[in-house]
């Protein structure tokens, strides 16, 4: 006579595997109509953004240097750079803070403070705020406008012959910051 022993309680019932397949055929249209909004949005706040070179601007950092950004991209020859523009006044911009701060810390990185003052009002929240940032000073929007940016927080990702590879509007994941400039690296690669 052989005796049945029932499976433990932490293990999944029999026939899991087909029932959860079935859920997820009967969600695909669901999860493909949440991707397609997502990549509309994506490809509506981006589509100001301008694609190849970005213009060559002259900018004024926080420190009182004076550049333009095609001498800031060659302090890092071969290397991808991202361009973060966010205003001292936006609560996104906030929340990518500390994002930002550690990206810096691994890829250039030149942020654009965009109708948050003058220099030395930026320099007053860098410094308040703690952000080591080298930062662009951008008082009344006209290099924003420049490079096509109508909303902050925006991240420009320049792979290292300064072509856009990536762009994103709205808040981006510290991951997703870091993915962009692998994929910018990558595509430099490209002949």
């Amino acid at each position: 006579m052989s005796q049945h022993h029932p499976a433990p309680a932490s293990a999944p019932p029999p026939g899991w595997p087909r029932r959860l397949a079935r859920r997820l055929r009967a969600q695909w249209p669901t999860g493909l109509a949440l991707l397609a909004v997502v990549l509309g949005a994506h490809l509506w706040h981006t589509r100001h953004l301008p694609s190849g070179v970005l213009p060559d601007a002259t900018v004024q950092l926080a420190s009182g240097e004076v550049l333009r950004l095609s001498q800031w991209r060659a302090l890092h020859p071969g290397q991808p750079v991202a361009l973060h523009v966010w205003a001292d006044w936006c609560p996104i911009c906030r929340t990518e803070e500390h994002s930002i701060t550690r990206l810096q810390r691994d890829w250039p990185v030149l942020t654009v403070a965009m109708q948050s003052g003058n220099a030395p009002q930026v320099r007053q929240v860098l410094a308040r705020r703690a952000l080591p940032w080298q930062t662009a000073v951008d008082a009344d929007g006209a290099l924003a406008r420049s490079l096509g940016i109508q909303s902050v927080p925006a991240l420009l990702v320049l792979d290292a012959n300064g072509q856009l590879r990536a762009a994103s509007v709205g808040y981006t994941s510290e991951i997703g910051m870091r993915l962009r400039l692998r994929w910018a690296q990558a595509m430099a690669a490209w002949p």
